[in-house]
């Protein structure tokens, strides 16, 4: 068994730790993340580890909370793109010919748009909400998943063992299901660890710019652009949600970047 590599395991124990944080957030956080109270503005302390905001929540409750409305928005976008790219690449790699090449034309057109622009575009027609946002990052992320996978068939479709299936009479969805599918796993498995935290990282940027999740539910993007207007005397307002996102993005990313190397 092969050992596992160290940023795999630096990445997974974090994903665990996050995880964790995100199952039992209500055990963890010390206070009602949408509870408004007079203690406004507050600095921290033991009671409030990162302060209050400028409603009198607390910061270090809705950072907490916020862990799982990141990972529902991210983990939703990956599962969309997965189920809409896969097929895609599927199709486009194995049967080639005009097949690949409208499907590549569709895939190109997506991949050529800037990815935030045509998510802004698609979420503000659809309207700021949890499912309106996760539905969006998946549509955006699905055509590089799509490149991605198409790729991978292209490589084992020309395979000694592809071939002896054809020789014997195996109709291409046999051959999709037993021999290309299981040959392209991890490839799917790396780039969705890192559509997640591509989505998590572009939900941050929407909320930011007040297209994201809905306020009061606690959201790290939102909480970094209302704490912008205090930055100068209640920094953690933007710096606590601001560095969740960071970590937990370069969780994911660690973790799909490490299975793409692995061989």
């Amino acid at each position: 068994m092969k050992k596992m590599s160290f940023r795999l395991g630096l990445g997974l124990t974090l994903l665990v730790l996050i995880s964790l944080i995100a199952l039992f957030a209500p055990l963890i956080a010390p206070f009602n993340p949408t509870e408004t109270t007079r203690d406004v503005l507050a600095s921290p302390s033991w009671v409030h580890p990162f302060g209050t905001d400028n409603l009198g929540r607390d910061i270090f409750s809705r950072i907490v909370f916020g862990t799982r409305v990141s990972l529902q928005v991210g983990a939703s976008a990956a599962v969309i793109a997965v189920l809409i790219g896969v097929p895609v690449g599927l199709a486009a790699g194995y049967f080639r010919g005009w097949v690949d090449f409208v499907l590549v034309q569709v895939i190109d057109i997506f991949i050529a748009l800037p990815g935030l622009v045509l998510a802004l575009i698609i979420t503000a027609m659809l309207g700021p909400s949890v499912v309106n946002l996760a539905f969006t990052l998946g549509v955006v992320t699905a055509p590089t998943v799509a490149r991605l996978v198409r790729g991978q068939v292209f490589v084992v479709r020309e395979t000694l063992y592809v071939d002896a299936a054809r020789a014997t009479g195996a109709g291409g969805g046999w051959i999709i299901r037993h021999h290309i599918m299981p040959n392209t796993m991890r490839v799917i498995y790396a780039q969705f660890a890192i559509n997640v935290s591509l989505a998590i990282f572009t939900s941050a940027s929407l909320s930011f710019l007040g297209l994201g999740v809905p306020p009061p539910a606690p959201d790290w993007g939102g909480m970094v652009r209302d704490g912008s207007m205090f930055l100068p005397i209640r920094p953690m307002m933007s710096l606590g949600p601001g560095g969740a996102v960071a970590l937990t993005v370069f969780t994911f990313y660690l973790v799909g970047s490490s299975l793409n190397d692995e061989e």
